[in-house]
């Protein structure tokens, strides 16, 4: 993947939880199925929001979580900087929760249109510069995973 803080595990990860991401038909739907929005308890005129839902998968519920913590540490990094406005203003933990649902979002645009994510950071000699952040290479997720198998037996051998 090419979003900052996933890597190789993480993506696994989510395509074995999620499965086929053209199942839905917005990252706000595939954010809803993962439990990331606001219960709405609505009655009459009155409009409050609660809490997360919490729905959908636990496994990949907390490996988002884990890519917005990783996230939120890259440097020079749009996603850092939401978190860090958001953190400003609602306090850290959902600060990390608002910036796993941008990345669900995020995930499901650049895997429905088979796009790389970039990211524009800093300002260089008054030009933005826009970056790759992770190259994705010539490997699928099987290949990746296929070879990382071969590596541990490998590494088991050796012992």
């Amino acid at each position: 993947m090419s979003v900052p803080g996933i890597g190789e595990l993480g993506a696994a990860t989510l395509i074995a939880e999620i499965g086929d991401f053209k199942d839905f038909n917005s990252g706000d739907e595939l954010a809803s199925w993962l439990g990331l929005v606001p219960n709405v308890y609505q009655s009459a005129d009155k409009y409050p929001n609660g809490r997360i839902t919490k729905r959908g998968s636990k496994g990949a519920m907390w490996i988002l979580t884990q890519i917005a913590h990783a996230a939120a540490r890259t440097k020079n990094s749009k996603l850092k900087e939401f978190f860090n406005r958001k953190k400003k203003s609602i306090g850290h933990a959902k600060a990390i929760i608002a910036l796993t649902r941008k990345i669900a979002t995020i995930i499901w645009h650049l895997i429905t249109n088979e796009e790389m994510y970039e990211d524009e950071t800093g300002y260089k000699k008054e030009e933005i510069q826009k970056r790759k952040i992770v190259e994705a290479g010539i490997f699928t997720v099987d290949k990746r995973i296929k070879f990382r198998h071969k590596l541990t037996l490998q590494w088991k051998n050796c012992k």
